[in-house]
C-alpha cells in the first residue's frame, strides 16, 4: 500500500471519477440506504459513486458489451468505491461469524477501498433486475460461483439463473474485470496484490 487519502480529497482528483450518468449504468447504492445487510445508511453525505479512472474505463466498456448483447439492458451498480472507514464497520459486524468470508479484512484493505472494485448486476429494458438466484449480499452458498455446479445439481439454482450470471460475467470480463469465487456480484479491475502494493487506500 502506498499510503491513504481521505474520500473528501477526491472531489477534484484526476485519478478518481464519478460513474453517475455513465451510459448503460444505473446506480443503486445499497450502503447509502437501509436496504443492506446492516439495515442502515453507512455512507450518509459521502454517498458518491466513484471509481479509479482505470476501473471506470473498464466499466464503460462492460456496459457497451452488455448493450451489444442485449439491447436496452443496463448494468446496475450496488457499490463502487467504499472508504476504509465503512469497510471497518462491515468487518466489525461479521468478523466473529461464518459470514466473514464475504467481507475483506480492512487490515489488508478491500479492493473497493482503492476504487478498483464494483458490486453489480444486470437489469432488463424495463429496469428489472435479472434473477441471479440470490440477491445482493446474500451470504449463502447459493451466491458462490465456485459452487454453481453443485447448486444446479441440488435444484438450488436454475439454468436460467446461471445463464443470467454468465451474461454478467461475460460482459464484465469483456470490460477487463475478474470475478471472485464467493460472490456473483463482485468484480475487480486488477490483481488484488498489485492493487494493495501500488495504490492508495481511500479513507
Amino acid at each position: 500500500m502506498t499510503g491513504t487519502i481521505r474520500l473528501e480529497e477526491l472531489e477534484n482528483h484526476s485519478e478518481y471519477v464519478s460513474i453517475a450518468g455513465m451510459a448503460g449504468v444505473r446506480l443503486d447504492l445499497r450502503y447509502a440506504s437501509d436496504d443492506n445487510f446492516v439495515g442502515r445508511d453507512l455512507y450518509g453525505p459521502s454517498a458518491h459513486a466513484l471509481l479509479h479512472r482505470e476501473a471506470a474505463r473498464r466499466l464503460a466498456r462492460a456496459a457497451r458489451e452488455l448493450a451489444s448483447r442485449r439491447a436496452g439492458y443496463r448494468l446496475r451498480v450496488f457499490d463502487a468505491l467504499r472508504p476504509g472507514r465503512v469497510q471497518r464497520v462491515l468487518w466489525d459486524i461479521v468478523k466473529d461469524t461464518p459470514q466473514r468470508i464475504y467481507v475483506a479484512d480492512p487490515a489488508r484493505g478491500s479492493i473497493h477501498s482503492f476504487g478498483m472494485a464494483v458490486d453489480i448486476t444486470v437489469e432488463d429494458g424495463q429496469g428489472r433486475e435479472l434473477d441471479m438466484g440470490t440477491g445482493f449480499d446474500d451470504f449463502t452458498e447459493r451466491a458462490q460461483p465456485q459452487r454453481e455446479a453443485e447448486m444446479l445439481e441440488r435444484g438450488l439454482l436454475s439454468d436460467a439463473q446461471l445463464d443470467n450470471r454468465l451474461l454478467l460475467r461475460g460482459c464484465m470480463a469483456a470490460g477487463g474485470f475478474r470475478g471472485i469465487a464467493t460472490e456473483w456480484w463482485h468484480f475487480e479491475a486488477a490483481d488484488r496484490d498489485w492493487v494493495r502494493a501500488h495504490m492508495r487506500l481511500i479513507e
